[in-house]
């Protein structure tokens, strides 16, 4: 479990500018998970610049993206991820969920640190959308850190058996959730707005309850649909959504960022 609640940032902060909880003498790194609605704003324009550009608004060090199509085809042949990466300069992993005569699409991991690893983690039910999460290993300034990158269903009933799915499988890998020297983050969008009654109470178990502001839709946000876990040796220290005038119009949600600080031993 989160010992201590995140702290969020100030409103003025989170409202306006949204300025990234970054800053000179403060501790750990900054992620963010965005669902970018495969490069289309809320004015229904193809725009993969205008993503990248909210992605540099975020100054993020890793950030977990959901809905990224790579389009091999067609009069404009696109792969967003590269695109994205090359825009931000940062590494790039991609893993798709499904496809289709538009393309592919799937979850995508930004990030400044060295990529040790990749995983693909199945979360499919039958007779729904396929599902799946990228699960990556991250040599963040020296010490492992577990990425997984996910985008659960849209029912009930089919979230709980991939959360169920989830867990089993990093453990499966090895990971340790709730301590050890390996720290897992989990971020994505979890299509969960019920709070407690609903499909994700698995990884509120497991990690302990994420905080859960509105991130959707993006124009006037009032659904909590985004998350971020993280579990031991990291801890979450203060989180905010951005809320800069581009993101309101690049994507149907807003990006949800974080603070994390290595915890010290004790």
């Amino acid at each position: 479990m989160i010992a201590n609640r995140p702290k969020r940032l100030g409103r003025r902060t989170a409202s306006r500018r949204a300025a990234p909880p970054t800053g000179a003498g403060e501790p750990g790194f900054v992620v963010a998970t965005y669902n970018v609605h495969k490069c289309i704003g809320v004015d229904r324009r193809h725009d993969p610049a205008r993503i990248a550009a909210v992605l540099r608004e975020l100054d993020a060090d890793i950030i977990c993206l959901q809905e990224v199509m790579t389009q091999d085809g067609g009069p404009r042949p696109l792969d967003q991820e590269a695109f994205l990466a090359e825009a931000t300069g940062l590494r790039a992993v991609f893993a798709a969920q499904r496809s289709d005569h538009r393309g592919r699409m799937g979850n995508a991991i930004l990030t400044r640190f060295p990529v040790l690893a990749v995983r693909h983690i199945d979360l499919s039910v039958e007779g729904y959308e396929r599902r799946g999460a990228l699960d990556v290993d991250l040599d963040a300034g020296g010490r492992l850190l577990r990425v997984v990158a996910t985008h659960l269903g849209l029912r009930g009933k089919e979230r709980q058996v991939q959360t169920r799915r989830l867990l089993a499988a990093l453990a499966a890998e090895g990971g340790r959730v709730n301590g050890g020297s390996e720290a897992t983050l989990m971020m994505g969008d979890l299509n969960e707005w019920r709070g407690r009654r609903g499909g994700i109470r698995a990884l509120d178990r497991a990690f302990g309850r994420a905080p859960a502001p509105r991130t959707f839709p993006s124009w006037c946000p009032i659904l909590p649909l985004d998350r971020i876990y993280v579990a031991p040796p990291a801890e979450l220290l203060q989180f905010d959504v951005h809320r800069s005038p581009l993101a309101r119009l690049a994507s149907d949600h807003l990006p949800l960022r974080a603070r994390l600080a290595w915890r010290a031993a004790i």
